[in-house]
């Protein structure tokens, strides 16, 4: 394996809720391909994620052939759900942005309902490469994304977690340590190169694509859930305060914007080009 390379691939069919690990994946335009193209909403057709709603984590999304799902989550049935056809879209609304998509139907708005509790219902990104424009303070004319929280991708390296993870050893929850990089939900996370480097990288390739570096990632609440438990303690949010607060943010991982395509694999070579 090249001294800096790409360590780990996760993608996430449903935002929100637990995905898989591939050896390789497809890059396109607005991500990597099968990624965050489904999203549950609630009655009103707003986002659910698992800052209110921490039992997400424990449901998962498998991709399948032609990007159906296998949907399971503790005490419920598997469901597989279908790519719906093309159609009417309806407006759903993305944290601050209003999008339109496909209703998966009343049988995952049901497996949901029966497994969050509540009304909600299962929507499908028809079409990425029109729907949802990338923050063009960050982003260049035509940069798209899917329902990710603003970018296509988010990357994050080993070394960081390493180094965020003593900062918590030394801290006031230093029983919450150390946390695995699931918490942090990245895309590609790469592997032999220097704690916190990235926060002065701005255009790297990851075996043949290149990427923009957009911004540092804000982290939420959701850092501070165990994917596998769905409890919630301080970390990381209380390091990251103290030691990786940029502006308004408290800072892990940088997002990505793809300037090429291609296929990213596990060991693919890693390289800062700016």
């Amino acid at each position: 394996m090249p001294k800096s390379a790409l360590q780990a691939i996760h993608l996430y069919p449903v935002k929100s809720i637990a995905g898989s690990g591939p050896g390789e994946a497809v890059v396109e335009p607005w991500g990597l391909a099968g990624d965050r193209r489904w999203m549950v909403v609630d009655a009103g057709r707003k986002l659910l994620t698992q800052r209110p709603q921490p039992r997400m984590a424990l449901a998962h999304a498998e991709q399948l052939a032609a990007g159906a799902l296998r949907l399971t989550a503790p005490g419920m049935p598997p469901l597989t759900v279908q790519v719906p056809e093309p159609g009417v879209t309806i407006p759903v609304v993305h944290f601050r942005d209003k999008i339109n998509a496909v209703s998966a139907g009343p049988e995952a708005a049901a497996w949901f309902r029966e497994y969050l509790g509540f009304e909600t219902e299962l929507v499908h990104l028809d079409a990425p490469e029109i729907r949802r424009p990338v923050d063009p303070e960050y982003s260049e004319p035509g940069d798209m994304v899917t329902f990710a929280d603003g970018y296509p991708l988010l990357l994050t390296s080993t070394s960081s977690l390493d180094a965020l993870n003593s900062l918590i050893a030394q801290g006031d929850h230093a029983d919450e340590g150390p946390l695995p990089m699931n918490r942090f939900r990245p895309n590609v996370v790469v592997d032999g190169t220097a704690p916190w480097a990235e926060d002065d990288w701005r255009t790297v390739r990851i075996g043949e694509v290149v990427f923009q570096v957009a911004k540092p990632s804000a982290r939420c609440v959701v850092t501070t859930t165990d994917q596998h438990t769905a409890e919630r303690g301080k970390e990381p949010l209380r390091t990251l305060g103290r030691h990786r607060r940029f502006g308004d943010g408290l800072v892990f991982g940088q997002n990505l914007i793809p300037r090429g395509a291609g296929t990213i694999r596990i060991g693919d070579p890693f390289e800062i080009l700016d």
